[in-house]
């Protein structure tokens, strides 16, 4: 239980900040309560809305002296509870931290405050001829994406958000604050802490600026749909093309349930077939040359159909099919909440692993698909279920456990993207092994009174 009344530190927190910036308003907390994801709302005692690290800061040593839980929040497109304060208390909400500090182009690096979206940072960076790679879908916040260690369909090419974070500036449990990298583009020194802090979920610290790199824009880009007979012959196109080498970047898997649910949402008429939806980024000769090799090597794995864009607008018409497909689900069963699986495998096990997943759909009498992130072995099952009934959450989370249990038999992970949160908390132990004792010290060493984002992951 906290070591004050509520009312005195929502008092408190209006004298650090504005008292507009603190809110117990009925909807702010209701805003607050909630992820994109099934699980369970919770409400936050009070919300706050920083514009400094100073007052970040001030806020965690407050929230530290009274024992108070305390929720980061960017604009909560996470999808397994993460930003859900179960235990009531503090959510910080960074959309005002929404600075884009410093364009070092000439370093390939931008420092940006935490709240800033993908899409903020890339109008930003147009105008230098830069672009920043990491694409989870939603317009997400930066601070979060990096909470997540998320990542999307450039991944295969450009990695994912824990590749692309060079320096962390973060508050810690008791408000210290300190940096965990620097700007140089390879150090020697000390642990890797930014790699620790990425993908810590808020439980070790809150993020208030961060250096990220970035890229030169592409000087050709071209798109292509290919249409197979089988799932096992489009995935297995996939691994030989990633065996040759040759530089996609982005390679995505939809099965036909879920061209079905596009063609629905969108009025499109694509064959109702298991699908690959390609990127090449590179030069006009060189991408002409990977295409060619791409579509032999497809035709090796009995591909019926190959049709490629380097029209913006048809390029970007073509991947409205995958960017869309988790609104094309929620279109057509609206009475139904969408829930997406995780799991990422080796490559040399993505075959088997779709294989079995389609199966487990079909056995749960769930509707929903499949797609994925193929080129770097991660893949979704998008299910429809009714929150309401017990029996389909229940089928849900079989599902859910036994594509998990399947994945980490062959060496790979319960999620490869989304991160745990709430929703993955139970597969840990079984997937670290005596490596989770190794993270619960850590917690504990930096927030020995557990007050940052409890209950997720442990």
């Amino acid at each position: 239980m906290y070591q004050v009344n509520i009312s005195q530190t929502v008092n408190e927190l209006k004298e650090l900040l504005d008292e507009e910036r603190v809110s117990q308003n009925p909807t702010v907390l209701e805003q607050h309560s909630k992820d994109e994801s099934y699980h369970t709302p919770s409400l936050p005692d009070v919300v706050v809305f920083p514009k400094k690290k100073e007052e970040v800061a001030a806020i965690m040593k407050l929230a530290n002296q009274y024992e108070i839980p305390v929720v980061p929040f960017g604009i909560g497109s996470s999808l397994e509870g993460h930003v859900i304060p179960y235990e009531g208390g503090i959510t910080i909400d960074f959309t005002l931290m929404n600075e884009i500090l410093e364009i070092r182009e000439n370093d390939l690096l931008v420092k940006v405050q935490p709240g800033v979206t993908r899409t903020q940072l890339n109008k930003a960076l147009k105008q230098y001829g830069l672009f920043f790679p990491v694409d989870p879908g939603a317009d997400a916040t930066l601070g979060g994406m990096a909470a997540t260690g998320a990542s999307g369909t450039t991944s295969v090419k450009y990695g994912t958000m824990r590749d692309q974070v060079q320096d962390l500036e973060v508050v810690l449990a008791d408000g210290t604050i300190i940096h965990t990298g620097s700007l140089a583009v390879k150090s020697s020194s000390g642990y890797h802490l930014t790699g620790l802090f990425v993908g810590s979920e808020g439980t070790l610290g809150c993020f208030t600026e961060l250096t990220l790199k970035v890229y030169g824009i592409p000087e050709y880009m071209m798109a292509a749909r290919a249409v197979f007979t089988t799932v096992e012959d489009a995935v297995n196109a996939v691994v030989a093309i990633r065996q040759t080498g040759i530089p996609v970047a982005r390679v995505e898997f939809v099965d036909a349930h879920s061209i079905r649910a596009v063609n629905h949402f969108e009025q499109t008429d694509y064959p109702e077939k298991p699908t690959l939806f390609f990127e090449f980024h590179g030069n006009e000769a060189g991408l002409k040359e990977d295409v060619k090799f791409t579509r032999e090597i497809l035709e090796a794995f009995q591909c019926q159909e190959f049709i490629h864009e380097t029209d913006n607008a048809k390029r970007n018409q073509l991947w409205k099919a995958r960017h869309h497909m988790a609104y094309a689900f929620i279109h057509t069963y609206r009475n139904r909440k969408f829930m997406s699986t995780d799991v990422a495998v080796p490559i040399s096990e993505l075959a088997g692993a779709i294989g079995f997943g389609t199966n487990v759909l079909q056995d749960s009498g769930i509707p929903g698909g499949i797609v994925g992130h193929v080129g770097d072995g991660n893949f979704h099952i998008c299910i429809m279920i009714d929150v309401n009934d017990p029996d389909d959450i229940a089928r849900a989370n079989k599902l859910n456990q036994e594509i998990v249990t399947y994945a980490l038999s062959r060496g790979g992970t319960c999620t490869g993207e989304h991160g745990v949160g709430i929703g993955k908390k139970k597969y840990q132990e079984k997937e670290h092994g005596a490596a989770l004792a190794v993270m619960r010290k850590i917690k504990e060493a930096l927030d020995p009174k557990g007050i940052l984002n409890p209950k997720k992951i442990f």
